[in-house]
């Protein structure tokens, strides 16, 4: 029997990170033959990524360019995965999440009549403007998919609930299998300031601030609550900020923080430097997606800057606090965490609802079992 091809397809840090691990379970199965192809959306942060987990795409795009936007990049992935298909004509493609790498995939692998099998599917904020484009990304991708692989019980839910009810695995999230090869006790940064901070005695927090619907005043007051609680808790305190290097959050990240002897702007880490910095930190402070998952898998709470979040299990488990994005109320709720030992430790304890480590053998288990290889479907992630 031949077999099967399985085409993996991303081009971002983020999706980089959760769906290394997944191809390298797809390569050490001898019933696939894996493929790998990465846009490169974004290149030097994809291009770290693949170094630490040492995987070689077979297709590399290389569709970044000075000034991207998002027709840019859906339309040079449409042009260049056509191409890829008709070479390999696999008999799967994956894609992960909600970037524009992951939308344009899913439609190029449509256009071809390729199966699409969707990886973190089920993410609903229910406001197709934010996460913007992301939200609308990940729906259309649900209905492009025939195979989805929902990180808990509630994405299966979401995706139940518009009517998909066929092919539906729950199989926890890729990035907790990620986390078990990245955090190491004797791990050195290389960025020096990082080694000299006294994480025993002092308060880190990790910030990261980044996203599109943030830029304008919820970005201003985020920085000018950062730079309030760093003057505030100026002897307990340290911040650590790698900026993104996007100019708008550059800009107005240096013109709050710089000069604040406690506050620590750096470029942004490759992800085993994210990792173990975020396994020392005391308390996470982010508009990212992925940390609200990373992080409560290592025991730290979570502070979104976000007015919503697609992933509602980490508040309902008590790892996440939806910290919005007003000067006021970020201030209250970093103080009741900096101050009161109690209302950390109800966080930093709470279960952690993402993951157990074996998303990525659930996910080719099911795979293997949709194509008819194997008779029995994976056994569902309980978190």
């Amino acid at each position: 029997m031949d077999k099967l091809k399985v085409m993996t397809i991303f081009g971002t840090r983020p999706e980089a990170i959760k769906m290394a691990p997944l191809v390298k379970e797809l390569e050490g199965r001898e019933e696939i033959e894996s493929i790998c192809c990465v846009t490169a959306q974004h290149r030097q942060m994809l291009d770290s990524v693949l170094d630490i987990f040492q995987v070689k795409p077979q297709f590399d795009l290389d569709i970044m360019e000075a000034s991207q936007t998002l027709s840019t990049i859906t339309s040079k992935c449409l042009l260049g995965l056509e191409k890829v298909f008709q070479e390999v004509r696999p008999d799967l493609v994956l894609v992960h999440g909600d970037t524009s790498t992951t939308f344009a995939g899913a439609l190029a692998a449509f256009y071809q009549q390729v199966a699409v099998g969707h990886v973190e599917a089920g993410l609903r904020t229910w406001d197709r403007y934010s996460p913007f484009p992301e939200e609308m990304n990940r729906s259309m991708v649900g209905r492009l998919a025939e195979l989805h692989f929902c990180p808990t019980q509630a994405n299966r839910r979401n995706l139940e609930a518009e009517g998909i009810t066929k092919g539906l695995f729950v199989t926890g999230n890729t990035v907790i299998d990620a986390l078990q090869t990245t955090v190491r006790k004797d791990f050195t940064f290389a960025e020096d300031a990082l080694n000299r901070l006294d994480y025993e005695n002092k308060d880190v927090i990790l910030v990261t601030c980044h996203r599109r619907e943030n830029y304008g005043q919820p970005m201003e007051d985020i920085m000018s609550a950062l730079a309030f609680l760093a003057g505030t808790y100026d002897r307990t305190v340290e911040i650590v900020y790698p900026v993104h290097l996007s100019p708008v959050v550059q800009e107005c990240a240096h013109r709050h923080l710089d000069g604040i002897p406690n506050v620590h702007l750096i470029p942004p880490l490759d992800v085993e430097e994210m990792h173990n910095l975020m396994a020392r930190c005391y308390l996470v402070m982010t508009d990212s997606g992925g940390l609200q998952e990373e992080a409560p898998a290592l025991g730290k709470p979570v502070l979104v800057l976000r007015r919503e979040t697609e992933r509602p299990e980490a508040v309902a488990a008590g790892t996440v606090k939806l910290a919005g994005v007003g000067y006021d109320e970020i201030i209250d709720m970093a103080s009741a965490l900096l101050a009161f030992p109690e209302e950390y430790d109800k966080m930093a304890h709470a279960a952690n609802p993402y993951g157990d480590g074996r998303a990525c053998r659930r996910i080719v288990d099911a795979i293997l079992y949709h194509f008819g290889r194997t008779d029995r479907p994976p056994e569902p992630f309980c978190g």
